[in-house]
């Protein structure tokens, strides 16, 4: 995942993603160790003890795949507090700043400083497995957050479910929108997330909307890139009646500061206005909603993600297991076809109905 950020009244651009071969970047070999285990069916109170003198203990290394969108900042601060919480003797995060190879890079300098544990973002879902497999030979387990990773051992991965984002937009924006063309801004395709957003969202309009047309803006998480490829496309289009930010985070502000250069940003119930679903859950999204300027986003769990990534780290230190199933915290872990374990998230749609529910996530930062 790559973002951009607003300075001096310019986007700028952070580093656009680097395409790594994993073949290139990954480990010759894998060491398998075994491991005495107990298996606890999905609920996260079991009750099992780890393998022989695995406590729990030792320090935890927290990698972050970027700082420049308001949700990796919020998932930043959540993770000391979850730490603490949970248990877990974290170090200080560590930001890849949107280069997977520096991310590998990132996890072989924790490793050499002797973590017994690390919680990672992964920037890009297949070049991941390099460090992943780093981590193995070293006998650390690893618990995946927000991306899964198509190849490599982890313990689990802490995620909601992404073809759920690309459907609730779908159905909002379908409800809201009987014909014409829609839009969609889509993450890069080389995370798993970009992939399942976008082929969730086009496939349920096909299959339920057919007077909608998608157009679609590949913009690698990028703010620059959507602010462009968005102001070309309404050149082009300027009858669009609804657009599907898949990141708000990244997204949001350049959509909406297009949208009025062009004076086509128009609040809800006015004539003309471009019906928007967003994805994150970050304050300024619901801002945008109160406003009229956005219609609705779907609230990615910064907090839960910060939360279960330490819980499920401590579990995998103590030789702990799971199963697929449904948890005690309203998600459900599901077996990935690569057999990964991912515990799926709720994430549920916000709109002006509900924006000011105080348990959302969105509404407990600044």
């Amino acid at each position: 995942m790559a973002d951009g950020s607003m300075r001096n009244g310019r986007w700028r651009v952070t580093p656009r993603m680097v395409r790594i071969s994993p073949r290139a970047v990954r480990a010759a070999a894998v060491a398998v160790c075994g491991a005495l285990v107990l298996t606890a069916c999905g609920s996260t109170e079991d009750s099992g003890s780890g393998s022989a003198g695995a406590d729990g203990s030792g320090k935890v290394g927290v990698i972050l795949p970027l700082l420049t969108s308001p949700f990796w900042q919020s998932y930043n601060d959540y993770v000391p507090k979850m730490a603490e919480s949970e248990g877990v003797d974290a170090l200080k995060t560590v930001n890849s700043n949107s280069d997977p190879s520096q991310q590998i890079t990132d996890i072989n300098n924790q490793l050499n400083q002797g973590v017994k544990g690390l919680v990672v973002a992964p920037l890009d879902s297949a070049a991941i497995e390099a460090g992943l497999d780093q981590a193995e030979r070293k006998n650390v387990p690893v618990v995946a957050v927000d991306v899964a990773p198509e190849k490599g051992k982890v313990a689990m991965v802490v995620r909601a479910n992404n073809v759920a984002y690309g459907e609730k937009a779908c159905e909002y924006l379908g409800q809201q929108v009987p014909s014409g063309k829609v839009v969609q801004i889509m993450g890069d395709l080389a995370s798993v997330n970009g992939r399942d957003r976008s082929e969730a969202f086009r496939d349920c309009i096909k299959k339920n909307y057919p007077d909608l047309t998608v157009l679609e803006i590949p913009a690698d998480w990028e703010s620059d890139t959507a602010a462009s490829k968005l102001d070309t496309l309404l050149n082009a289009n300027p009858d669009i009646k609804g657009i599907y930010l898949q990141a708000g985070g990244v997204y949001l502000a350049p959509t909406l500061q297009t949208l009025r250069s062009k004076g086509m940003l128009k609040k809800t119930g006015e004539e003309g206005h471009i019906t928007i679903v967003s994805n994150d859950g970050i304050p300024q999204e619901y801002d945008a909603i109160r406003k009229g300027e956005i219609d609705a986003t779907v609230s990615q769990p910064a907090d839960l993600y910060a939360k279960y990534g330490m819980y499920y780290i401590k579990a995998a230190m103590e030789g702990k297991t799971f199963e697929p199933g449904p948890t005690d915290h309203g998600s459900e872990i599901v077996k990935l076809p690569s057999g990964i374990l991912e515990d799926q998230l709720p994430a549920p749609l916000v709109t002006k109905d509900n924006v000011d529910d105080p348990e959302l996530w969105g509404n407990t930062v600044g």
